[in-house]
């Protein structure tokens, strides 16, 4: 089972989904602190709701401390807008999803709406979701899931984002159980560097 500390930065619809999730028994993992790098982020006043304990923190020193802490073994980005530098024992245990399929419309820049709206804007006839290990470059880790959606021609940045979203709530857990299934190392050995 997974110990998990979640980073987010806004609503935490990914944590709802995790929160779900774990209590239905299809995801082998427990939410052991929740993270904002946002004071009054709504995320953290579902934290407190569902009982995990629930933290601000301004930056990557000050959530490392906080997970300092708690018997964490990874680290979670759910919808976390910042740049995160994970402590040196856990440099490899943070996972990251991304609302495209990497390596499209990723990198600096990329996030959230941005990428529905490029998406669109490029006429793609697909899009999805990538869930992957996360470094120190942007969408740059070992990919461990990723979920295609089909799109329509007349589909808005919205219903982009809609479908996108609905993928992430299976590709993520999926992503988590498999690292308990395989382990950190398996993903990290068989992506190839240039």
């Amino acid at each position: 089972m997974q110990k998990m500390a979640v980073l987010l930065s806004g609503s935490g619809r990914t944590l709802d989904n995790f929160h779900d999730r774990i209590n239905d028994g299809t995801l082998r993992a427990a939410v052991e602190v929740v993270i904002s790098n946002r004071a009054g982020a709504l995320g953290l006043e579902k934290a407190a709701r569902y009982g995990y304990p629930a933290f601000h923190a301004p930056d990557s020193r000050a959530t490392n401390e906080i997970i300092a802490r708690y018997d964490v073994n990874l680290i979670v980005l759910a919808g976390y807008l910042k740049l995160y530098t994970p402590p040196a024992g856990l440099r490899r245990n943070v996972l990251n999803i991304h609302p495209s399929l990497i390596p499209a419309f990723c990198g600096a820049g990329f996030y959230g709406h941005h990428v529905h709206e490029a998406v669109r804007a490029r006429g793609c006839k697909v899009s999805g979701c990538t869930v992957h290990f996360a470094n120190e470059v942007y969408d740059e880790g070992p990919i461990i899931v990723q979920k295609c959606v089909a799109l329509e021609d007349d589909d808005t940045p919205d219903d982009i984002a809609a479908r996108v979203f609905a993928a992430e709530c299976e590709a993520y857990p999926e992503a988590i159980n498999l690292v308990d299934d395989k382990g950190i190392d398996y993903f990290w050995k068989r992506m190839q560097t240039p």
